[in-house]
C-alpha cells in the first residue's frame, strides 16, 4: 500500500514522498530509519487500480490474519519455543512479502529489547488496541499463552454472533434486491414498450393503468436521461454508506425505532462487557479498561462512560456507576453486585455479555420468521399489481370481442 507522507529531515526541510508500507506504522519506521521526522501521513487512494488489480491479476492487500496468527503463536509458545523462536518460525513460515514484513519488524524490535507489547502497537492496522493491551497485561504477569488464548476465546464469541446476524440477513437482503431488479426491470422495460401497444387503444382505461401506461409513456421519451440519473443516485447511495458520518446517522435513526433500537443497545452493551471482561481477567486496571473500550460504544453512551469512569476514579463502586450512567439492565445490575462481591468482576462481565449475545441472537432468529414470509407478500404484491394492470386492458379488450 502506498501513503503519501510529509516529513522533515535536518537542512533539507520539509519533502513530500511516496512510501510502499503496510500500514502507518511500517510508515514512521522506514522514515525514522532514514533520518526523517514524519509530520502527515495519508493513504494514497487508487480505487481504479485496486479493482483492476482485483478483477484481472487477482492482486489484493493482504489483511493481517490476527486469529489465525494467536493460534499458531500460541502453539509454538505451549510447545516450548521462546518468544523469539516462535515469531522466527512464523516469518519462515509465511509465504506473504506483506505479513511477512511486519513479522520481521517484531522480531526487531524484540531483539532490540523492546517488549512485545510495545511492538506490536507499531502497528495499529494488524494489531487492535484491545489485543496490544490484553498482550501488556500479560508481560506484567509473564503468562503470555493465556492471554492468547483468552483473546482467541473473545475473538470466537465476538464472530459467532456477527456471523448469527450475518446469515440471518442474507436471505432477506438477497429477496429483497432479487425483488428490486424484477421491480425495476418491468417499470423500466416491459411497461414503456406495453404502453406503445396500448397507445392507439380508443377504449377509456381504468385510472391505474392509465397512470401506469403515461409512466411507460414518460419512460420511453426519456429513457437514457431517467438511466443515467438512476446510475448517479446508486452510485451515490454506495458512496454514502461507505461514509463513516452515514453509517453513524443511519445507526441513529436505527436506535430510534421502537423494538430494534433497544435490541442494537444490548448487542452495544454485550460486546463493551465482553471486551471489558477480558481485559479485567488479564490484569488491566479498571479505569484504563473502560477508557480502551469505550469505542465499542456510540457517542452518546460514550459520554455517560466517561462519566461513569469518573466516578469509579471517585471511589465509587462499578455497579453504580453504570447504574447510574444508564451502562447496565436490571439483569446485569444483579450480576455486576455478585461480581463485585465474589471479586470476579471480569468472569461476572462476560457472563452478562454471554447472557444478552444469546437472547439477541434468539430474537434475531425469532425476527427473520416473521420478517421473510412479510417481505416476500410485500415484493410478491407490488409486482403482482404491477402486472395486474398492464394487463387489464387485455383482459377488457378480450370482454368486448366476445
Amino acid at each position: 500500500m502506498q501513503f503519501d507522507v510529509k516529513a522533515l529531515k535536518g537542512k533539507e526541510g520539509i519533502r513530500a514522498l511516496t512510501v510502499d508500507a503496510v500500514d502507518i506504522g511500517d510508515v514512521d519506521v522506514q522514515l525514522r530509519a532514514q533520518g526523517y521526522a514524519v509530520i502527515a501521513v495519508k493513504a494514497r487512494q487508487a480505487w481504479l487500480g485496486n479493482i483492476f488489480s482485483g478483477f484481472f491479476l487477482g492482486r489484493r492487500a493482504a489483511r493481517f490474519p490476527l486469529g489465525l496468527f494467536s493460534q499458531e503463536l500460541l502453539a509454538l509458545l505451549e510447545a516450548g519455543l521462546t518468544l523469539v523462536e516462535a515469531f522466527e518460525t512464523l516469518t519462515e513460515k509465511e509465504l506473504r512479502p506483506e505479513i511477512k514484513k511486519i513479522l520481521s519488524r517484531l522480531i526487531t524490535s524484540l531483539y532490540e529489547g523492546h517488549p512485545l507489547s510495545y511492538a506490536m502497537g507499531q502497528h495499529p492496522a494488524c494489531f487492535p488496541p484491545l489485543y496490544v493491551a490484553t498482550v501488556r497485561a500479560s508481560e506484567k504477569t509473564g503468562d503470555l499463552p493465556e492471554a492468547l488464548l483468552r483473546y482467541i476465546a473473545y475473538q470466537s464469541q465476538m464472530d459467532g454472533v456477527r456471523r448469527q446476524v450475518v446469515s440471518a440477513s442474507i436471505y432477506p437482503l438477497l429477496l429483497l434486491i432479487v425483488g428490486s431488479l424484477v421491480t425495476v426491470f418491468l417499470m423500466f422495460y416491459v411497461v414503456p414498450r406495453f404502453s406503445r401497444i396500448y397507445a392507439d387503444i380508443g377504449s377509456e382505461l381504468p385510472l391505474f393503468s392509465r397512470l401506469l401506461m403515461n409512466w411507460g409513456q414518460f419512460m420511453g421519451e426519456h429513457e437514457i436521461p431517467i438511466l443515467a440519473g438512476f446510475l448517479v443516485v446508486v452510485g451515490l447511495v454506495i458512496h454514502a454508506l461507505s461514509r463513516p458520518g452515514f453509517k453513524a446517522w443511519f445507526e441513529l435513526r436505527l436506535q430510534r425505532l421502537p423494538g430494534i433500537g433497544y435490541r442494537l443497545h444490548l448487542y452495544q452493551l454485550a460486546r463493551f462487557y465482553r471486551s471489558l471482561g477480558m481485559l479485567l481477567r488479564g490484569g488491566m486496571p479498571v479505569v484504563t479498561s473502560l477508557q480502551m473500550t469505550a469505542d465499542l460504544l456510540q457517542s452518546s453512551l460514550r459520554q455517560r462512560l466517561a462519566s461513569a469512569s469518573m466516578t469509579i476514579r471517585e471511589g465509587q463502586s462499578i455497579s453504580h456507576a453504570m447504574e447510574k450512567y444508564g451502562l447496565t439492565t436490571p439483569v446485569a445490575l444483579r450480576m455486576l453486585r455478585v461480581g463485585e462481591r465474589t471479586g470476579r468482576m471480569g468472569e461476572m462481565m462476560e457472563r452478562i455479555a454471554a447472557f444478552y449475545e444469546e437472547e439477541t441472537a434468539r430474537w434475531v432468529e425469532q425476527f427473520t420468521k416473521l420478517f421473510e414470509p412479510l417481505l416476500m407478500v410485500f415484493i410478491g404484491l407490488i409486482i403482482g399489481v404491477i402486472v395486474v394492470l398492464m394487463y387489464f386492458p387485455i383482459f377488457e379488450l378480450a370482454g368486448s370481442i366476445q
